[in-house]
This record gives structure tokens, C-alpha cells and sequence, in this order.
């Protein structure tokens, strides 16, 4: 597979962006129930022969990485839950030449998994981790399962899956026993990078408001409440998403992922495909191309590449939240991938 001739000219789209940045979706299922992402009850997960098997998931990563992908990230839902998970990773990683390979997780089960993902090829993981504070979490999650994250956070640490990365919806807590301070200060503690992320409208019930979303201005008056703040130069940033702050002069930094207030659409150099075979070539997206079908069909690898080509070329200039005629993608987050 890996010895197959290259395809060109990568994965460019109609303004000048390239896409090098592959997400991928492994599965839909998540083990939390996160009350800003779906309903206590869960939703329809995919059925099985809906999604793409082992070998159609690592065929197709292929071909984005002949496409000039260099970079892999495995999502979710929970990517954990994808029982071959450590021998895809090894797989992808046989593939010439190597991408770059990272996973984001909600850590439950990591535990027993970060050693054997590192010894397939994984190179680094993101945590998502909204809260220190173990009830705040079983609230927000509508599970108990506070220690078993702090269990796969370790693992994922003596794993060598270094720097950890903890990401975080940054949300208002009118209880107020949480503050965005205390989360930074807990992973400060612990040799954890964190990084913030604007609550996006990609729920499941569709009721992301923006009046009730904290802002980037908003997160950075609490944390500076606490800690001082200075930005690293914007051309160090290149297409990363976040932010970076030095927290007390360094050489510990916080990021911020303003993706609603300060959009960073025109630097975006992803690309992404679903669990089941779906590719989209924004976040945002309302229209996805099937890959699955004629996967199974007999396409070639050319083909899949010229389909996969044709998807980007009609990615948009931006997301366009806060436009008014920006609409929610019909899929939540959990079945997109993040």
C-alpha cells in the first residue's frame, strides 16, 4: 500500500489554503455525557457495518497521506471505545512517509491503553478535561469518573506521550465553585499544557447560545485575575488553533482557542473523516462527500484521491458563525470527530 506513486498537487482549496491535517473519526460512541454536547440518554450511535472497518480506515488515511497529509489525529466520540484502536495506529504508522500521529481523549480507560498506544507509533495525546473539580466534572459529564481521568492522565505521562495536552470548554459556573483559574493552576502543578476552547455550536440539542458562551476577553480577565499573561508573537502561531500565553513569565504557557470570537478560518489546514466514511472539509460544514460507498464499490485509490480533492476545493472562506445566514451542521461533535 505504502509503495503505491504519489498523487498531485495535495489538498489545496479555492483560497490558497492546503490541507496537511488529517482528523479522524473512529467511532461515534462516547463513554460521558457532556450536558453541553448531548442528552443524558445518549444518541443513535452508528451501527456497525455503517462505519468504516479496520482495513477501509487505514486504505483511506493512505490516500490522504499520499495527498500530502502529515499530520493524523484520532477522535471520537471516544476513540477508546474502538476496541482495534492500538493496531490502527500501528498500522497508519507503517504507512511512507510516517505521519505525525496524535489522539484527543476523554482519558477513560487510558490507564491500560497509553503504554500500548505509544509502542504502536502514538506521538502525543489531548485530554479533554473541563474542570479540576471532581463533583463540577460528574456534573457537567453526568458521570463519576473524575479518578479514572486522573488514572489515564498519569498513564498517558510515564507513557511518554509527552507534552499531555489538556483541553478545556471554557464555561461559566454559577455555582461558582469552578473558575478557569483553578483548572490552569491544577494543571500547571501537574506538567500539563492547557489549552482553552470557546464553546462552538456543534451540540447535539442545538441550544448553543452565544450570549451564554464565555469569550476569549472574558476567559483571560479570570485567569489574569490570578496569573499575569504574555502573548507569544501571532507568527509563531502558524496554522495552530491556539493561542499562546507565558503564565508568570514561562516557561509554562495556556492557550486559547477563540474559534467564535476571533475566528483563524484563513490559516485552517484541516481536513476531516467521519466514522463512517464521510469526509468534510470544515468543522462546520453542511454538506459532506461518501467515501464509503464507493470504497466498497471497487473505486480506486485515484479516485477516492480525485473525490477527496473535488470536497476541498468547495471548502468556504470561513465558518461563518455569527453571520446570519450561518446554520448548525445537522451531525453534533461527537459523530463528526473533533
Amino acid at each position: 500500500m505504502s509503495n503505491l506513486r504519489p498523487v498531485s498537487p495535495g489538498l489545496p482549496d479555492g483560497f490558497g489554503r492546503v490541507a496537511t491535517d488529517l482528523r479522524v473519526s473512529v467511532t461515534d460512541r462516547c463513554n460521558l455525557r457532556c450536558s453541553y454536547c448531548m442528552p443524558a440518554e445518549g444518541l443513535d450511535w452508528l451501527p456497525k457495518p455503517e462505519m468504516l472497518t479496520d482495513d477501509e480506515l487505514v486504505r483511506v488515511i493512505s490516500v490522504f497521506v499520499r495527498l500530502g497529509v502529515t499530520s493524523i489525529r484520532f477522535t471520537g466520540g471516544e476513540p477508546l471505545l474502538r476496541r482495534s484502536l492500538v493496531d490502527v495506529v500501528r498500522r497508519v504508522g507503517e504507512l511512507t512517509p510516517r505521519p505525525r500521529m496524535a489522539m484527543t481523549s476523554n482519558a477513560i480507560g487510558l490507564d491500560r491503553l497509553a503504554a500500548p498506544l505509544a509502542e504502536a507509533g502514538l506521538d502525543r495525546i489531548n485530554i479533554s478535561l473541563d474542570t479540576s473539580s471532581p463533583e463540577r466534572f460528574a456534573e457537567l459529564t453526568r458521570r463519576d469518573r473524575f479518578h479514572d481521568v486522573e488514572r489515564g492522565i498519569k498513564a498517558a505521562q510515564d507513557a511518554g506521550l509527552a507534552p499531555v495536552k489538556i483541553n478545556a470548554v471554557a464555561m461559566r459556573d454559577p455555582s461558582g465553585r469552578d473558575d478557569p483559574a483553578q483548572l490552569l493552576q491544577w494543571c500547571l502543578d501537574r506538567g500539563l499544557d492547557l489549552r482553552f476552547i470557546e464553546q462552538m455550536p456543534l451540540d447535539a440539542q442545538h441550544a448553543w447560545d452565544r450570549e451564554s458562551m464565555m469569550t476569549s476577553d472574558e476567559l483571560r480577565e479570570l485567569l489574569e485575575a490570578r496569573f499575569t499573561l504574555t502573548p507569544l508573537p501571532d507568527e509563531s502561531r502558524g496554522s495552530a488553533p491556539a493561542r499562546l500565553f507565558l503564565v508568570d513569565g514561562g516557561p509554562a504557557t495556556v492557550g486559547v482557542i477563540a474559534s467564535v470570537s476571533e475566528p483563524f478560518c484563513a490559516a485552517c489546514d484541516r481536513v476531516r473523516l467521519t466514522a463512517d466514511g464521510q469526509v468534510r472539509n470544515c468543522l462546520f460544514a453542511r454538506t459532506e462527500d461518501d467515501l464509503r460507498a464507493p470504497l466498497r464499490e471497487g473505486a480506486s485509490d485515484e479516485e477516492l484521491a480525485a473525490l477527496i480533492q473535488r470536497t476541498m476545493m468547495r471548502k468556504a472562506r470561513g465558518h461563518g458563525i455569527g453571520e446570519p445566514t450561518f446554520r448548525q451542521p445537522d451531525r453534533p461533535m461527537s459523530s463528526i470527530g473533533g
